[in-house]
């Protein structure tokens, strides 16, 4: 949600921020009902003023009387049409959205996204690497084939070594994130649909989002942890001592891939339930800009660590989602694509979110809304890249090092026999 206050300011930078996010809203629409809004709460004012001077007075007399009455019917019919306008108010607000970085550069899709700098090495294999559904299965730590009859396309197991392998990345995350100040969390893997609509994941992204229940239902699958950790403080009002708020969140995501038909069909890269350690911050509005450097630096490190070939992207305008401010993605080394994917996400909300849930902190006398930075920590798609970078003529895969210590000291996977 933008400040209302900066749209009437300045209606040309929401026109121009609009027509970069293809968004269609009409701000002259806005300005039109924000003054109507204005107007009615000033006449609703008046005619409540009017009646609790006329309460005060004492015994009316009959022409008193009459004028009350009068003022009353006037006043429900100016409330009536107050929450009119103040509706179809927020419902275009609702859609606006939020501005960009300065630096954010311009494109129509992820091709267009500015590489920024690279990490490590990319390994040269003396033979033909192996994808990783395959590796996983000849290893017997995938299996794509029975999720399929299981629960349908997109979906997979993952057995043997290859929990033990999820495991210990989620064990060395969270080791590495609390060292940095991070709270771990356990979250609903439900969220209403107030949360996800101030997250603003609704309305931009209903057709990513399962929804349960029924029609009746007002929950909803989450699509990472962001949603409920986001919503953690809603309504709320923070004091300024206790931020940053850094919150590790570990969760089930689940995404509908609407509009992912066709792409990525084989293998686990992209699906529809996956496990995730997140990154939240919420941060004084004049840091986030360190503080999102700050989760840009843990996922370089996490890619550095684990021995993965990296690239960090600067996101352009036309592949930024509506809430994000300025975005970072990492993307890692698939030696069998023979390219970068993305491995991690990196976003500066800014206070999007906050107004949306009305969270709000006191600082230096008054109450603002703090920002938010929303960051991948590690996914599925690192234990696949770990499998494919890592792996040996002879079938087996190298264990990165900061992981051993969660697998028995063990240096490598190799099928079990």
């Amino acid at each position: 949600m933008l400040d209302i206050h900066f749209i009437r300011e300045h209606p040309d930078i929401i026109r121009e921020n609009n027509a970069r996010r293809g968004c269609t809203v009409d701000v002259d629409e806005i300005l039109k009902r924000d003054q109507t809004h204005r107007t009615l709460i000033t006449k609703i004012d008046e005619l409540r003023a009017a009646r609790n001077k006329a309460a005060e007075a004492g015994k009316p007399s009959e022409e008193e009387i009459k004028q009350l009455r009068a003022h009353g019917d006037e006043l429900k019919r100016l409330e009536e049409q107050q929450n009119e306008n103040q509706e179809k108010l927020n419902e275009l607000l609702s859609w606006l959205p939020n501005l960009f970085a300065p630096e954010v550069p311009h494109g129509k899709n992820d091709t267009d996204n500015v590489e920024i700098k690279r990490g490590g090495t990319i390994p040269a294999f003396d033979f033909t690497p192996k994808d990783h559904q395959t590796l996983g299965e000849e290893l017997d730590i995938i299996d794509v084939a029975r999720a399929v009859k299981v629960a349908g396309t997109r979906f997979y197991y993952l057995k043997n070594d290859g929990v033990l392998l999820r495991l210990a990345l989620i064990q060395y995350g969270l080791k590495v994130l609390m060292e940095k100040g991070f709270s771990p969390f356990f979250t609903p893997h439900l969220a209403r649909t107030r949360t996800l609509f101030g997250t603003g994941y609704l309305p931009f992204f209903k057709d990513d989002i399962w929804r349960v229940g029924g029609e009746k239902s007002d929950l909803s699958l989450i699509g990472t942890s962001e949603q409920t950790l986001v919503g953690y403080h809603q309504d709320e009002i923070l004091d300024a001592a206790v931020l940053p708020l850094k919150y590790a969140g570990l969760s089930s995501c689940f995404r509908t891939e609407a509009g992912s038909y066709g792409k990525d069909t084989k293998g686990i890269l992209r699906v529809h339930e996956f496990y995730k350690l997140e990154q939240i911050i919420f941060c004084l509005p004049e840091e986030s800009e360190k503080w999102h450097e700050f989760a840009l630096a843990i996922e370089e490190r996490f890619c550095q660590e684990l021995g993965l070939p990296y690239r960090v992207v600067l996101v352009c305008d036309g592949d930024c989602g509506a809430p994000g401010y300025k975005k970072y993605d990492i993307e890692v080394w698939f030696p069998a694509q023979d390219t970068y994917r993305e491995a991690t996400s990196n976003t500066n909300l800014t206070d999007f979110q906050t107004r949306r849930l009305n969270t709000r902190v006191k600082y230096q006398g008054k109450a603002v809304y703090p920002h938010t930075i929303s960051a991948t920590g590690l996914t599925d798609r690192f234990l696949i890249a770990i499998l494919e970078n890592n792996q040996r003529a002879d079938g087996s895969v190298a264990i990165p090092e900061p992981l051993q210590p969660y697998l028995q000291g063990r240096e490598e996977i190799r099928k079990r026999t």
